[in-house]
């Protein structure tokens, strides 16, 4: 067996592994989420990357989070047309499907994605256009500065712009400003393991103790 196919191999012990622990042992929930439906209250829209996955972050049960995962948690201007939107058609769902009450962006430490718009990649098919959302956020970034504490500060902006992109959506923003809805920011350190959530009126991220 290679290398590769023991890779898979143990993705599929893995699975082994659930099926016969945690799934036995929350039968109970996953008959009734299969029953009666979802019905989260908080939205997550988080990065593709491996290292930060909301789930374990949070430590929640199947059903609590919805979550929608890209590359840098990026949410675009709201902008219909006949091109495909996989996280704004994840947005609409959650919010006129779902009714959640709470969406978080959470970004995190070390983005690869944050890490190409920061260099400007252009030797990609897809994800230097994807990140062109932060362009005009990219240009207030000290460039004096080292090119780590760029990154944070890229990393974190980037927050700040996608919460900012949510309310150019009209579901969106008629729900927050009905104060049926809360939009919040955080930004998980991977090495560390801690949490910051950012002020909605200083745009200042706190660790959470």
């Amino acid at each position: 067996m290679t290398q590769s196919e023991d890779e898979f191999e143990d993705l599929v012990a893995g699975y082994r592994r659930f099926r016969s622990g945690r799934f036995v042992q929350q039968n109970a929930l996953y008959q009734r989420l299969a029953d009666l439906g979802q019905s989260p209250r908080v939205m997550i829209i988080a990065c593709c990357d491996s290292r930060a996955d909301p789930a374990l972050i949070f430590d929640t049960a199947p059903g609590e989070i919805f979550v929608v995962r890209n590359v840098a948690n990026l949410v675009p201007p709201y902008s219909p047309s006949d091109n495909f939107h996989g996280t704004s058609a994840a947005l609409e769902f959650a919010v006129t499907g779902l009714e959640v009450s709470h969406i978080l962006v959470l970004g995190h430490a070390r983005c690869g994605g944050i890490e190409a718009s920061l260099t400007q990649r252009k030797d990609s098919s897809f994800i230097g256009r994807w990140v062109s959302i932060l362009d005009d956020v990219r240009q207030t970034i000290d460039s004096s500065n080292p090119h780590n504490k760029q990154l944070v500060s890229l990393e974190l902006a980037g927050i700040g712009q996608s919460l900012k992109n949510l309310m150019t959506f009209p579901f969106v923003a008629d729900r927050v400003s009905a104060g049926r809805m809360s939009l919040h920011g955080g930004y998980f350190d991977i090495s560390t393991g801690v949490l910051h959530m950012r002020d909605p009126e200083t745009g200042v991220f706190a660790e959470i103790n």
